[in-house]
């Protein structure tokens, strides 16, 4: 079992910044991706950006040049700054863990969630 720990959501104004932080702690496996999803009321969750052990990133087109991904992997911790933050960005984000068996995404460990909601 991995457990997840996200901190660092609340409440900003429009054009604020925020920064969350996700920490894993258990059976951690390596390599491995860890990433940020969101779920806005009334909608499905969504890719936010994601970094694997080597480093390589992935964004939704949405916040590509706002949000940045980086990774301690001694610490086996996520961050996810936000910049440049709307009122569209408002979502519960959840942290994720994951690996690939034989290029099949398995071992899917998801964090409690936090809330970013922000303000027009």
């Amino acid at each position: 079992q991995v457990q997840l720990v996200e901190s660092g959501g609340g409440l900003v104004q429009a054009g604020g910044s925020l920064r969350l932080s996700c920490a894993a702690s258990g059976n951690i496996f390596s390599p491995n991706t860890m990433g940020w999803y969101r779920q806005a009321p009334g909608k499905q969750r969504e890719l936010v950006a994601t970094i694997t052990t080597g480093g390589v990133t992935n964004y939704a087109d949405s916040v590509k040049g706002r949000f940045a991904i980086s990774k301690d992997n001694a610490k086996n911790t996520v961050y996810l700054q936000m910049n440049s933050l709307k009122p569209e960005d408002t979502a519960v984000y959840y942290c994720n863990i994951y690996r690939r068996l034989l290029g099949v995404r398995a071992n899917d460990y998801w964090g409690q969630g936090t809330q970013v909601t922000v303000s027009s």
